[in-house]
Parts: C-alpha cells; sequence; structure tokens
C-alpha cells in the first residue's frame, strides 16, 4: 500500500485492495472513496467488491468515479461527500492524481489555492497546473 497524506483529514492512494482496508481502518481511516470506474484495469478489484469489504472493516464507502476530465456532476458528488464525510479520508485510482485534484478543487471552495498545490505536493502530487481551475471554484 502506498498511502499518501495530504492533510491530517485526507489521503490519497495508488489502486487498494480488498484485503487491505482492514490495515486501513486500523491506521483510522474512517471513510473511503473510489474513483475509478469499475472496469478501468483487468486487474482492479470492482466497488462491489470493495464496498463490502469496506462495510466488513467498518470503513464508510462512496463511489465518485470519473476518468478524464472532471464533470459538473461529479465534482459535486464528491464536494457533498466531502461536506459530510467523517474522517479522516482516503480516496483512491490508479495513481492517487485524479483523487488528489477533484479533493483539492473541491477544498478550493474555502481553502487558498496555493496551500492546497503545498499540500498535494507534500504526497508527491504535482496540482501547481490546477491553480486557475482552483482559484475559480474559490470565488
Amino acid at each position: 500500500m502506498d498511502i499518501r497524506v495530504i492533510t491530517p483529514e485526507f489521503s490519497a492512494a495508488p489502486q487498494i485492495e480488498a484485503t487491505d482496508l482492514p490495515a486501513i481502518a486500523d491506521a483510522g481511516y474512517k471513510t473511503l472513496i473510489c474513483n475509478r470506474p469499475d472496469g478501468e484495469a483487468p486487474d482492479q478489484t470492482g466497488s462491489d467488491e470493495m464496498a463490502a469489504a469496506a462495510k466488513a472493516a467498518g470503513l464508510t464507502f462512496h463511489l465518485v468515479p470519473f476518468a478524464g476530465m472532471i464533470s459538473p456532476e461529479t465534482q459535486a458528488a464528491f464536494d457533498a461527500v466531502m461536506d459530510s464525510a467523517e474522517g479522516p479520508v482516503l480516496a483512491y485510482c490508479r495513481s492517487g492524481t485524479r483523487s488528489t485534484t477533484i479533493w483539492a478543487l473541491s477544498m478550493a471552495r474555502s481553502t487558498e489555492s496555493d496551500a492546497l498545490i503545498s499540500a498535494a505536493a507534500g504526497g508527491g502530487y504535482d496540482l501547481a497546473p490546477m491553480k486557475p481551475m482552483m482559484d475559480a471554484r474559490r470565488g
């Protein structure tokens, strides 16, 4: 597992497996968000299996999948999850980049973009090109 702590309340990770979820729960995470569409890769664990394993581990599971551009509907769904999620939250996708990007756009509603870019960089994600989009969300 390659969990990258972005803030005390949010971490991102590349693809995780159902067998990882007890350790994730033991690490204190409360909410798990999957940003991968089912079938994106032939070897990925499907969202139904992940949801069942998350429940068994005591985690709340949310599926907010997307590939490519983030639609307004997808961003709104992610915003709603983040607004009500019990933290800390772990979100995952293929590399963690999508999850970190959608998180930063969500947080940009109330947090300066430079702080979000810095936090993401601490986890190994370069979100500097997203600054104009983050600033537009803060508007």
